[in-house]
């Protein structure tokens, strides 16, 4: 499973992450896709989105790890998502 949520993404982006995932609320896209599929995704997304100062993107992913998950983000860099004792967790840092 792959939860892929952006923020200040174009239209045009969204459009193109829909072929593959459901949008169930603006911005916050699910499917079920193949590693291969979900990194070239990320890299689309990414790529697309470095453009845009404000824009920003996060993806959840099943992984083989304590948690059963793997975190990935890009732009906000008032979220970063930091290890500890192998855990990922969020680490906000407020204005």
């Amino acid at each position: 499973m792959v939860v892929l949520i952006v923020e200040n993404a174009p239209p045009s982006l969204r459009g193109e992450i829909s072929r593959l995932m459901i949008e169930p609320r603006a911005g916050t896209f699910v499917g079920n896709l193949s590693a291969r599929v979900r990194d070239r995704l990320w890299e689309m997304v990414t790529q697309k989105l470095s453009k845009k100062p404000e824009a920003g993107a996060m993806l959840i992913h099943s992984a083989r790890t304590e948690q059963g998950f793997a975190i990935r983000s890009f732009g906000d860099p008032r979220r970063k998502v930091v290890d500890v004792e192998g855990l990922q967790l969020i680490k906000f840092c407020g204005v």
